[in-house]
């Protein structure tokens, strides 16, 4: 598998610029588990017989399973949202009825929608749920009706859940492969972007990550987890090996702000 399969999501930080690198180091297993799924990049692009994909954002995850479920129809309405206007007037109508509704079917297209018309393909939310990712002022949002075809035919390989990560770790297996791509320890005040869904995502929390995977890996799972170069993962890590690569930044709206960055790869095999 050389070139990559692409998401039918834009994503802040997607895995697709790496993903060769990555799946290096992703050894054969009974099972891939993901509890940060985000774009699904990496189970789009990896060959495993089942998968386990988690997430804490719910929307992110009924959509995944929208899809799964009917994508002819996902894809029909979803293409009839992008047929609106392209102004920040539509997009704003949009938004507002995204974080109305109560229809799971609606919010998933309109999930989408926000995702190609919203700024940069970031997804945030304020602290009361609402989705407020201000409007991309994109010239013609690509609708990708084709890699939803293909997000849809693998998908019968995987089941999609709404969880905590420290859920999704426990329901490893022993001979099943871990992934983990939580959101990064800053490596400036500039670079703080540590929204995971409505709460922040705290060292405490990556202690508890980087926990957890020590006792999946305990019980026999191959772990694998990505975080910025810092001194702080490096501590969080201690006892993985780790392995260092640079991958390209993209949360600037401009490419010449896209700068590559040091990231590690951390790797714990089965402890039995």
């Amino acid at each position: 598998m050389n070139s990559v399969v692409r998401s039918p999501l834009k994503w802040v930080d997607s895995k697709a610029s790496v993903i060769a690198e990555l799946r290096r180091h992703l050894t054969k297993g009974k099972r891939l588990i993901e509890p940060f799924t985000g774009s699904a990049t990496v189970f789009l692009n990896t060959e495993y017989d089942a998968y386990l994909l988690s997430d804490i954002n719910g929307d992110l995850i009924n959509m995944f399973n929208m899809i799964k479920r009917n994508p002819s129809r996902f894809i029909s309405y979803a293409a009839s949202l992008f047929n609106n206007e392209n102004n920040p007037i539509s997009y704003y109508q949009l938004r507002d009825e995204f974080n109305r509704s109560g229809n799971q079917f609606y919010r998933a297209a309109l999930f989408l929608y926000l995702n190609r018309h919203g700024y940069n393909g970031m997804c945030r939310y304020n602290q009361s749920g609402r989705f407020n990712i201000p409007f991309g002022k994109y010239k013609s949002p690509y609708f990708p009706a084709a890699d939803i075809r293909t997000f849809a035919e693998k998908a019968d390989k995987a089941v999609f859940l709404c969880m905590d990560f420290s859920e999704c770790i426990e329901m490893a297996n022993p001979g099943d492969v871990i992934y983990c791509d939580p959101p990064y320890i800053p490596t400036s005040k500039t670079a703080d972007f540590t929204a995971y869904h409505t709460a922040g995502f705290s060292i405490a929390d990556q202690q508890r990550l980087a926990d957890a995977l020590r006792v999946a890996s305990a019980r026999g799972c191959h772990v694998v987890a990505s975080n910025s170069y810092s001194p702080e993962a490096l501590k969080i890590y201690d006892g993985f090996e780790i392995n260092q690569i640079d991958a390209r930044r993209s949360i600037s709206c401009k490419s010449d702000g896209r700068n590559k960055a040091r990231e590690i790869i951390a790797i714990m095999g089965a402890s039995l």
